[in-house]
């Protein structure tokens, strides 16, 4: 199992698509990834007012495009 030392080494500057980023796990996802040096691309519903997405301000970093992922027609947003 990788260290947290090469995890940060592999996704430094790499370029990361996380659906359900404004979900809890993905909220954490995305924490994890900004932390180890990722550029972090988030798609997903628009956060709910409540969200620990919402409420810890986690935006900031990250590309955020809102949408329904079940709408074929929205993907080109991304």
């Amino acid at each position: 199992m990788a260290d947290l030392g090469e995890m940060k080494n592999f996704y430094k500057d790499k370029r990361v698509l996380v659906t359900g980023h404004t979900g809890f796990k993905g909220a954490w996802l995305c924490r994890l990834l900004l932390d180890m040096g990722a550029k972090v691309y988030g798609y997903a519903l628009a956060p709910e007012r409540e969200s620990l997405y919402g409420l810890l301000d986690w935006e900031k970093g990250l590309v955020s495009c809102y949408g329904d992922i079940r709408q074929p027609k929205n993907w080109g947003l991304l």
